[in-house]
């Protein structure tokens, strides 16, 4: 017994012990460098890691996770320090990175955006072509998988899987591939390795979750319903945003790829679906995840987006939740749709009235049992961690039988509700702050609660502060449309500057992404807590998580009508026409402190999926002039190398400057020069014959100059440059700060506008 016990107290602290634990890396490989002897590449890693053994004290039989064979040049494999260290030293070797953990970014909005069924025509192509079109695009969504009994995956009326579809769905304890699977939801994938080594050596009291396709999470099944959902009738959350549900393109196929578990989304399982995805031949890849910003030699997604776009993949990815601070952006890699979010024209309001009779309005998706119309007290505990309401910070004694105010930020809203309820309130009042302004995200809680924007909020605090009884009654008034202005850009969707390359302006542009309703996993409820045992067939959720399938969606929808666009023209098309007024005809609003919103925050606006689908110019990028971006980024040329995979590339030519990508957006950036200049391509994808004029908007401290201002195409097809030059005025500060425009060119049938930002430092004020 005694031995026993010590060998077990051996094995746990070579566990701990840093030379001994095993960890995941993603091993970068000069790819080409392949010996003739190895059949593969596969072999080759495979005895790569095997000579490991030799001057390693543990096995290399199961070291090896994953073998990339488009995504990225190199593998994932199991190692400790020691080993990873070995690797480092090869010739073979470029670098050993330890694997990184992704976060994600978590049916009005088809009528919203102009995609209802009675549609007409659009731009020559009725509804019926452009749905029948759309059955042969396939959308490749990367998250947590799919609840495949959701009638938004019903495959009536789809005809034959298309013939060149490679993918599959795979089995596992919970997912039958002959059962969940069909015509409509046409491949079903998971990835585990990065996920399983992670759980495996950590010491969380988490359970391991069942590997297999299917969505114990919702997010997954959410976001590729949103993308390409089938239209449900009679959907709803409990009774909220009751109508039909359905996808931005309805009649495209799904296959899903889940690389996000319950302690988050490991890069090398992001870079396993990517490879597969491309392998299986999707058309739109989604992503609805990120990390931090960096290199983009260093950043998973980019280096495998850059693969898809070459295989003429679209690729869609969210920018992130982490506004309204600046230069919070992911996915910032040019090759990839940056999508940020905005709000639609539904709400669902909810009022508290307080004891003074002053009545507040907020939003709630609360659907139990109300409150009546007998006031409670109210009460809001200044310590930072009680009026946060975080767990364990309330005493039962102040808030039993009470309604109680909580600061939004910090944990999540509905475990604020939680926390509020076990304490013993009977209501709670989520009161915004200062990050937050005046952005309300309805949510379904598990109390009667109302959220409020921080002028209310501040209202409330104050009320509480200064009245001896203060007393407040909760109330819900359901569902509304048309809410005017919509859209709003969401607080919470992450903000430029582009930090990786300042001349490349980020967010592209903004979706709708705010209390969205789309199918959900019956595996958990509609809070997401452990404790809400409520199950739900839709639900109603937030973030730039749902605005990215609706990008997702439309891009389906434009490759369906123009097969023979690439992924940068489609990008373009949708950027370039995006619209920048809301609904009350004003220049587009921030929830963020409710001032004007700016490109940092909306990019090129927000989409209009009719005016997308006949854009009339597209700025096009080849991915040659990819690669003489990233040459003008002074990249190691085995870092370029990790993104382009190509043996014999070269930085022969290069931008001097990488805002000179024919990008449809520009970042200037005054330096050392007062004068910056830029050459753009324009492609006519209009009618022949078609002249366009420039339309110049610009700040008082630049003067902008087009050569030439008029634009004559002659046939489709043709391409035409013109030269833009940036000219700051004498006088102005480097501390200046950051300003706006925008660049149209402009006929009788469109304006293919671009925006422009212009900073003086790259302190970005």
């Amino acid at each position: 017994m005694g031995s026993l016990l010590c060998f077990s107290l051996i094995a746990f602290l070579l566990v701990l012990h840093p030379c001994f634990a095993k960890k995941t890396y993603i091993v970068h490989v000069k790819h080409h460098q392949k010996p003739s002897s190895y059949s593969t590449h596969h072999d080759w890693y495979d005895a790569q890691l095997k000579s490991l053994s030799s001057s390693s004290s543990s096995s290399n039989s199961e070291s090896l996770l994953y073998s990339y064979d488009t995504a990225y040049p190199g593998f994932a494999a199991s190692l400790d320090s020691h080993e990873a260290e070995l690797l480092r030293q090869s010739d073979d070797v470029v670098g050993v990175y330890e694997d990184t953990v992704y976060t994600l970014h978590t049916t009005r909005t088809p009528e919203f955006l102009g995609l209802d069924n009675q549609l007409g025509v659009w731009a020559g192509h009725t509804q019926q072509e452009l749905n029948s079109a759309a059955q042969d695009v396939i959308i490749g969504v990367l998250d947590t998988g799919v609840w495949p009994e959701s009638k938004s995956f019903s495959d009536v009326g789809m005809p034959d899987v298309p013939s060149r579809w490679r993918g599959e769905c795979e089995s596992g304890p919970d997912f039958d591939p002959k059962v969940h699977c069909n015509k409509k939801l046409i491949g079903a994938r998971f990835f585990a390795k990065g996920y399983r080594m992670s759980s495996s050596s950590s010491f969380t009291n988490q359970p391991r979750q069942p590997e297999s396709p299917r969505d114990q999470d919702g997010h997954g099944t959410h976001t590729a319903s949103t993308a390409a959902g089938a239209p449900v009738g009679n959907a709803s959350l409990l009774g909220y945003a009751s109508g039909i549900a359905r996808g931005m393109a309805p009649r495209a196929r799904v296959a899903t790829y889940k690389v996000c578990w319950p302690t988050g989304c490991f890069g090398s399982d992001i870079l396993a679906g990517m490879d597969r995805a491309i392998l299986d031949g999707v058309d739109v890849l989604s992503l609805s995840l990120g990390g931090g910003s960096g290199p983009y030699y260093r950043d998973t997604i980019a280096i495998g987006g850059f693969s898809a776009m070459e295989k003429g993949i679209v690729v869609s990815c969210s920018a992130g939740n982490s506004g309204p601070a600046k230069a919070s952006l992911a996915n910032t890699a040019p090759w990839i749709m940056t999508v940020g979010a905005g709000t639609i024209d539904r709400d669902f309001p909810a009022y508290a009235v307080l004891g003074n009779g002053k009545n507040i309005i907020g939003v709630s998706l609360y659907s139990g049992k109300g409150m009546g119309k007998k006031l409670v007290s109210l009460v809001y505990n200044t310590d930072s961690s009680s009026s946060l309401c975080l767990p364990g910070s309330l005493n039962p004694k102040d808030v039993r039988g009470k309604i109680v105010v909580c600061d939004r930020g910090t944990n999540a809203r509905v475990e604020k509700g939680l926390v509020v309820k076990e304490a013993g309130g009977v209501g709670m009042i989520l009161a915004n702050t200062v990050e937050s302004g005046e952005e309300l995200v309805a949510d379904s809680h598990l109390l009667p609660a109302v959220a409020v924007g921080r002028k209310l909020g501040n209202v409330i605090r104050q009320y509480v502060k200064s009245e001896r009884n203060p007393t407040a009654v909760l109330s819900f008034g359901g569902t509304v449309v048309n809410v005017k202005p919509s859209p709003v850009v969401a607080a919470f969707s992450s903000r430029g500057p582009n930090t990786v390359t300042p001349q490349i302006l980020k967010p592209d542009l903004i979706g709708p992404g705010v209390n969205i309703l789309a199918a959900w996993s019956e595996a958990i409820g509609p809070t997401g807590l452990e404790k809400d045992t409520r199950r739900t067939k839709f639900n109603i959720m937030s973030g730039t998580s749902m605005s990215c399938p609706h990008i997702s969606g439309l891009a389906a929808l434009l490759k369906a009508a123009h097969p023979e666009w690439s992924p940068s023209a489609i990008k373009s098309a949708l950027m370039t026409t995006a619209y920048n007024r809301d609904t009350t005809n004003s220049p587009l609003r921030d929830a963020e402190g409710d001032q004007l919103s700016t490109p940092w925050a909306h990019g090129a606006g927000h989409v209009d999926p009719h005016k997308a689908l006949s854009p009339g110019l597209v700025y096009d990028i080849r991915p040659e002039e990819y690669i003489k971006f990233l040459c003008s980024l002074d990249y190691e040329m085995d870092h370029i190398q990790a993104i382009v995979k190509r043996p014999n590339v070269t930085c022969a030519k290069k931008f001097s400057d990488p805002g000179q990508i024919n990008y449809p957006s520009f970042a200037v950036l005054f330096g050392k020069s007062r004068v910056v200049r830029y050459t753009r391509t324009l492609t006519n994808v209009g009618a022949a014959g078609s002249t366009y004029e420039v339309v110049i908007d610009a700040p008082p401290s630049v003067t902008v100059t087009v050569k030439p201002s008029k634009l004559v195409f002659k046939r489709v097809g043709e391409r035409l440059r013109y030269t833009v030059t940036f000219v700051s005025k004498k006088g102005v500060s480097t501390m200046s700060k950051t300003t706006f425009g925008s660049i149209s060119w402009n006929n009788a049938q469109n304006q293919v506008r671009s925006p422009v930002s212009y900073s003086w430092s790259q302190l970005f004020n």
